[in-house]
């Protein structure tokens, strides 16, 4: 009785925007799940839809209205394309923290790099080829 009133109290509860990642949130959603099952109470996928649906943060209304019109009738393909999302979004926040949009780029300092070697390596090629026979 106590693991079935914990277990409603968490799916009351639970909302996707509390979560740090999408890993979390669907750990957190199983868990839930199986202490329901065990009670003799199932989750549906339709369930398990509806509670990510509805628990959206409002910033991302028309995010979630996006992924209700695609019909996801099963809540791991929804699950597969919100890590996809999280994913690609973690990668372009990446790249704007290493070059803010309006900063100047930084000097390609390998091709010089690779400039200066290449140039040295023939000089010295040069100067033990030619070297030695100016010196006869």
């Amino acid at each position: 009785m106590v693991i079935l009133q914990m277990a409603h109290y968490e799916w009351t509860h639970m909302r996707i925007q509390d979560f740090k990642s999408i890993v979390e949130y669907n750990s957190a959603m199983f868990i839930i799940r199986s202490q329901m099952k065990l009670c003799g109470e199932t989750i549906t996928k339709e369930d398990m839809l509806e509670k990510t649906f509805n628990t959206f943060h409002a910033s991302n209304v028309v995010m979630q209205q996006q992924y209700r019109e695609r019909g996801f009738t099963e809540y791991s393909q929804l699950i597969s394309v919100l890590l996809v999302a999280e994913q690609n979004n973690e990668l372009l926040m990446k790249n704007h923290q290493s070059r803010p949009t309006g900063s100047a780029s930084f000097p390609e300092v390998n091709v010089v790099s690779l400039e200066v070697n290449t140039t040295s390596s023939r000089g010295n090629n040069y100067k033990q080829g030619c070297g030695h026979r100016r010196g006869r």
